[in-house]
């Protein structure tokens, strides 16, 4: 999965070009940086690559739902509804606006089930987030159909997914806007970092000057900090060496995700052996960007079971039911409310609680989490590692 497995001299090329201009800083410095605007051309590429009009690059993914969610307007008074699997960062993000995170249930998909999504939207939802987890497609279409009769504006989390697909068309380019992670792990990486993508140019606009303390970007004979502002801003910029790497590795993408879909298809064929084994629903085979294998045993006694076995001859899987970084019920600081902040917020504010969370309030996610079985799929799977993991999950299917 993680974009590092194919660093090569092309990311070199493309950081020497930035180092060779001194210039680390996305903006201004024209007169020194001999047209060498790595930023520029990493959003350039990256929108149309993924066919949007247009794309802002931010420092982070976290960073990304941010800037999507202030460029919206969402703010203390909302609701934001997401998953209850998903990471962290999606509902940090919503508290950080000041929203209020509310959750809705997966499906077999692992992503946002629309039926659930529909019982939880209120006069105070603001936004939608769903989440195309672990790589594979949410029902989008279905969400979105849902946010448009209601009038909400859709958020995709896009930060595991890049590069995947649905009917041919990009992840992160059904709603209002697509949020992506670049980060260390990630399909494609810049070490930190992430991308909004829209086709809304208002939107773009606000995006582009929220992230850099409100700057209009507009040229002006005094340069940087003669611009215009027409609201206060934060500083989430992404600079030129993310920019640059980011350039090579979108180029080496598809390549990317091909290699995987060959390493999930193997490890795929030696899961499916298992007794009782399903899994995953992926939507669009054609368009799955095979980041992760998932799949699912009758019931969460037989999910420890096979685990089991699998750790046992060196390949465990993950169990998202023991995770603490991904799944409702784990996250005890959501839970428990814990704040760094001595009024309480964003849990409280003003002596007064603004929300709690029951850990068994998404039961169908529970049931469908526990009995899960999850693989990264590598980019490059060494031919020791594939035979420890193939001959795993044979005597998982043996036993």
């Amino acid at each position: 999965m993680p974009g590092f497995e194919v660093f090569g001299e092309e990311e070199k090329r493309e950081v020497l070009d930035v180092f060779a201009t001194g210039v680390l800083f996305r903006y201004e410095f024209g007169a020194q940086r001999g047209d060498v605007w790595k930023v520029r051309q990493f959003e350039e590429a990256f929108a149309r690559y993924t066919g949007a009009a247009c794309a802002q690059a931010v420092s982070s993914g976290t960073a990304a739902l941010k800037v999507a969610l202030a460029a919206l307007g969402v703010g203390p008074g909302d609701e934001v509804i997401t998953q209850g699997f998903t990471f962290v960062a999606t509902w940090e993000a919503i508290f950080d606006v000041g929203a209020i995170p509310v959750f809705a249930e997966v499906d077999a998909t692992l992503n946002m089930d629309p039926a659930d999504l529909e019982k939880k939207i209120s006069e105070r939802t603001a936004a939608i987030i769903p989440v195309h987890m672990l790589g594979a497609q949410a029902r989008i279409a279905e969400i979105k159909a849902i946010a448009d009769r209601h009038r909400i504006p859709v958020i995709e989390d896009t930060a595991q997914a890049a590069g995947g697909r649905l009917g041919g068309r990009h992840l992160g380019t059904f709603g209002a806007c697509g949020t992506f992670s670049f980060d260390s792990v990630k399909t494609m990486t810049t070490g930190e970092g992430g991308m909004v993508i829209t086709d809304d140019q208002e939107l773009w606009r606000s995006m582009s000057e929220y992230h850099d303390h409100g700057h209009d970007h507009v040229a002006n004979p005094g340069g940087r900090g003669g611009e215009g502002r027409r609201f206060i801003g934060f500083n989430y910029r992404m600079m030129e060496l993310q920019g640059a790497i980011g350039l090579a590795q979108l180029a080496k993408l598809d390549g990317i995700v091909a290699a995987q879909r060959q390493n999930k298809a193997i490890l795929k064929e030696a899961a499916a052996a298992i007794p009782g084994a399903t899994f995953r629903e992926i939507l669009d085979e054609a368009g799955d960007s095979a980041t992760f294998l998932a799949f699912m045993l009758p019931d969460a006694e037989r999910a420890r079971q096979v685990n089991q076995i699998l750790r046992d001859n060196g390949a465990g899987a993950i169990n998202f039911g023991d995770n603490t970084w991904h799944y409702y019920p784990r996250w005890e600081h959501l839970l428990e409310a814990k704040t760094p902040c001595k009024g309480g917020w964003p849990f409280s504010a003003h002596g007064k609680r603004r929300v709690v969370y029951d850990p068994a309030f998404l039961p169908q996610s529970a049931e469908i989490i526990s009995r899960t079985l999850v693989y990264q799929v590598p980019v490059k799977l060494a031919e020791a590692q594939k035979s420890t993991m193939l001959e795993a999950l044979r005597k998982a299917a043996r036993a």
